[in-house]
Parts: structure tokens; C-alpha cells; sequence
């Protein structure tokens, strides 16, 4: 996708920032994946049969924010990405992980590196992160190849990557997905669930729901229990390029457009922990 993508805002009270495809992706894309500049808005949870799982809460949190600022990095590196003209673009896994840690630091107000990787947030952190600098690194030849200028790797596309990379590295311990209203996922393999379904009909899209507000609760994943948290995303002005309007006008990576408005729930993180 373009540089004008999704972002809401990471955490409460942090504005929004600019565009591209994040997204939970190119073809891989659901509306929150496609979008980058769309973050996450979390502020208090609501929590569904289980009384005290603020942590629980937190690590999805905290994951949701490290993959949404991997998001915006890509965004705010797009052009030159598609800058035909340049080989080695600096953006191998190092470098940005540097950027996707400064603005988790500045929306989180926390160092992901001084997070006790003995606790379950400090180790997810440290696989999610390992997982962004494997992305990066496996894919410096094409992001790197003069005489190209779109590329396909788009904030969505670089999403979808970390994602997979992720769930493999945590080895059953969690699941992290990116998905969206059934009605404008891209990504077949994005596609809602049950409980996500649910979620996303009977709380985000609620006029009463408490925009940005987080749900959680305790329920079973792919057969497994799991204390399961959903965090709501929203399309921001930059996000329809892509996703707005005229509806069905073909965009940047080929998909037509959803025909939507700034302000409308564009997707969800899913987190699953399992118990």
C-alpha cells in the first residue's frame, strides 16, 4: 500500500501519525493491517469473565503498540523504499528497530529493553522484536534493487511478516493476528473468527462502546484456552487512499476500495495467551 495509511492513536491520547499500509498486510492486507499510520488506541479494558488479568492486558498492549510503531516505521520510510534511485536504502533490522523502539519509548513511555525478559511481557517483547529485525534483514535485496520504484513491501506487507515470524518464535505460547470486519478483510487467512466476530459486532461496533476501548476475556483459541484480548484500530484521514471513497475504485496494490470514512473501526489485534 502507499504511504497514506491507517493510525488511530497507540495509546490514549497520543495523536495519530501518518500513512501507508499497515496491517494485524500487500495481498496480505485486512483494513487494519493495510494501514500504517493507523495505531492503537487503548486505554481501560473491559474484561470479560476474568477478574484480575491486567498483565495479561498489558502484554497485549504493549505487543499490539511494538508491531503498530513497526507499522509507522515502514510508512514514514515508504518513498524512499520505492525510490528507484537508491540501493542501499539503511533500513536493514538494526536500524529499524532503533526507530520502532524510540516511538514504542515515546507513545508507551517505556524501554522495551529494560522489560525483565524472565516475565512473559519481557519475552514476547524480545521475540516480537527479533522477529522485526528478521523481516528486515531477509529482505534487504529487494528493498535494496535500483530500477524499481514500488516494491510491495508496504507497511501491511511488513506486518503479515512480522506476525508469522512471531507466532513461530513463541513457540505455542501466544498468537498474535491481525484481523477486521469480516466485510473488509483482504487477507483470507486474516479472516475474524468466532470470538473475534463476536467482538467486533456485539462491542466495537456498538454505538456504546467506548471508542478505543479493549476487550478482553477468557476463551478458548484454535481449541486451546487462552485469556484472549481484541484492540480495536480506526482509519485515519490517510487511511483512504486506500480504504475510502469512491467504494470499488481500484488502489495502489490492486484491491478496490472500501468506500470508508475516517473514524471507522479498520481493524482489530487479536492477542491470544494461552493458559
Amino acid at each position: 500500500m502507499d504511504q497514506g495509511k491507517m493510525h488511530g492513536a497507540l495509546w490514549a491520547g497520543i495523536p495519530a501519525y501518518l500513512a501507508a499500509a499497515i496491517a494485524s498486510l500487500t495481498s496480505a492486507s485486512t483494513a487494519l493491517l493495510v494501514c500504517a499510520s493507523f495505531g492503537i488506541a487503548v486505554s481501560s479494558a473491559t474484561v470479560g469473565k476474568a477478574a484480575d488479568e491486567s498483565e495479561s492486558i498489558a502484554i497485549a498492549k504493549n505487543v499490539a503498540a511494538m508491531l503498530s510503531a513497526g507499522l509507522v516505521v515502514i510508512s514514514n520510510n515508504q518513498a524512499l523504499i520505492d525510490n528507484p534511485d537508491i540501493g542501499d536504502k539503511g533500513l536493514d533490522g538494526e536500524n529499524v528497530l532503533e526507530q520502532v523502539q524510540k516511538i514504542f519509548r515515546e507513545t508507551t513511555g517505556s524501554d522495551p529493553l529494560a522489560i525483565d525478559p524472565s516475565r512473559r511481557l519481557g519475552r514476547l517483547l524480545r521475540v516480537e522484536m527479533d522477529a522485526i529485525v528478521e523481516v528486515m534483514n531477509t529482505h534487504q535485496r529487494e528493498l535494496n534493487q535500483r530500477g524499481i520504484g514500488f516494491k510491495g513491501f508496504v507497511p501491511s506487507t511488513f506486518g503479515r511478516l512480522v506476525v508469522e515470524t512471531f507466532n513461530r518464535g513463541v513457540q505455542g505460547d501466544a498468537e498474535l493476528k491481525m484481523t477486521a470486519p469480516l466485510e473488509i478483510v483482504r487477507n483470507r487467512k486474516a479472516r475474524p473468527d468466532k470470538w473475534e466476530s463476536d467482538v467486533i459486532r456485539e462491542k466495537f461496533t456498538s454505538p456504546t462502546w467506548p471508542k478505543g476501548q479493549v476487550y478482553a476475556a477468557v476463551a478458548e483459541s484454535k481449541g486451546r484456552p487462552a485469556f484472549r484480548i481484541a484492540v480495536p484500530e480506526y482509519y485515519s484521514a490517510s487511511c483512504l487512499a486506500c480504504h475510502g471513497k469512491p467504494e470499488g475504485q481500484i488502489d495502489i496494490t490492486g484491491y478496490p476500495k472500501e468506500g470508508r470514512n475516517e473514524g471507522d473501526l479498520g481493524g482489530v489485534y487479536s492477542l491470544s495467551l494461552y493458559r
